[in-house]
């Protein structure tokens, strides 16, 4: 579903007027004929601490403390299984397809070159296709890619796909090992900054410690016709309910406090962006999950909880708590199958 101005459509038949996209303040040192792609996933599991309070006004630096990404080892496992059960990319990629082509033929006016930066790129499957998709859309046009990953594991994986991928050898890539913040840093202690046409954030704003500061100093980077593109989890989905309710006991490593998509909308309306908003319904199979022993769905549990290991990390009764919740609160049931709401919202910010 899309939501222009208050009002759902089905995002499949939106014709994307940007005439018709919500419109706020603008900020008067950004160019107003661009735009942001935030996509908000529903696996709301958490955001810095503190990114609950969004304020325009704070400092510049605010965002420069970060935590680490915790996608290693087990996790990195759990995060895979989610992926593959979920087909969360498969998702976001029919999303990317609709609507991206046209958006990417309007950034490309006028332009020799386009810069894209990745934000927590993970693995590197969803720049790999937005990569594509771009270049099919302008041949013609030189493309830049720089990637911003703080963990190793997955930047290695990243580094695999591209160099089995023959369209993405193609493109020059610039790796920077280290978490946003950090980024931030670097580029501030820079004399000359590297402005982007295209970013995203796909579901990594949980790992900040100031969503706002570090949507400000992104949209800051951006050059005319610029677009950011985010993912988060839905307020509305499972991973709310779930981190919601079980908050204190989840969200004690790298993840210190909860975001949800509703946070990170009133932070965009707190800058006086104009931006849409969309929401991508998607579900997962966590059956296994409710078998205890059953590998598989331990590790989907580690990933969904945050922990090392659920059955050993946390208490009986808690154990028993979140086990209730996602079957009853957090999940539907399909064919005898529980499924897990995890559905994804867009948001779209204008430069």
């Amino acid at each position: 579903m899309v939501m222009v101005q208050g009002q759902n459509t089905n995002w499949l038949d939106c014709s994307w007027d940007h005439r018709e996209c919500q419109t706020l303040r603008s900020p008067k040192d950004t160019p107003c004929c661009g735009y942001i792609i935030i996509y908000t996933s529903c696996r709301e599991r958490g955001a810095a601490k503190n990114s609950t309070v969004c304020t325009a006004e704070k400092e510049d630096m605010a965002s420069t403390v970060s935590v680490p990404s915790g996608y290693e080892g087990r996790y990195v496992d759990g995060f895979q299984l989610y992926l593959e059960g979920s087909e969360e990319h498969k998702v976001m990629c029919g999303f990317i397809d609709k609507i991206l082509p046209d958006e990417f033929a309007r950034i490309v006016e006028g332009k020799k070159s386009l810069n894209v930066l990745g934000c927590g790129s993970g693995g590197g499957e969803m720049d790999a296709h937005i990569l594509s998709v771009l270049q099919s859309k302008v041949p013609g046009t030189s493309i830049n890619a720089d990637v911003v990953e703080p963990s190793h594991e997955l930047t290695e994986n990243f580094k695999a796909l591209v160099a089995k991928t023959p369209n993405l050898k193609k493109i020059p890539f610039n790796w920077h090992p280290m978490t946003c913040a950090e980024y931030e840093t670097m580029v501030k202690n820079k004399k000359e900054t590297k402005r982007f046409d295209f970013m995203h954030m796909i579901q990594m704003l949980y790992y900040v410690t100031d969503m706002t500061a570090t949507i400000k100093f992104f949209h800051s980077l951006l050059r005319e016709k610029g677009k950011i593109m985010i993912i988060h989890e839905a307020a509305s989905s499972g991973w709310n309910t779930l981190w919601k309710t079980y908050k204190q006991e989840l969200c004690t490593k790298s993840i210190s406090d909860y975001l949800s998509a509703g946070d990170i909308k009133n932070c965009i309306q707190e800058l006086g962006l104009k931006y849409e908003e969309h929401s991508l319904p998607n579900t997962v199979d966590i059956t296994r999950c409710f078998t205890e022993g059953d590998e598989m769905g331990e590790k989907l549990l580690d990933f969904m909880t945050y922990q090392v290991h659920f059955h050993q990390s946390l208490t009986a009764d808690i154990r028993a708590g979140i086990l209730d919740l996602l079957q009853n609160k957090c999940s539907t049931k399909k064919d005898g199958r529980i499924m897990f709401d995890c559905t994804l919202t867009a948001l779209l910010i204008y430069a």
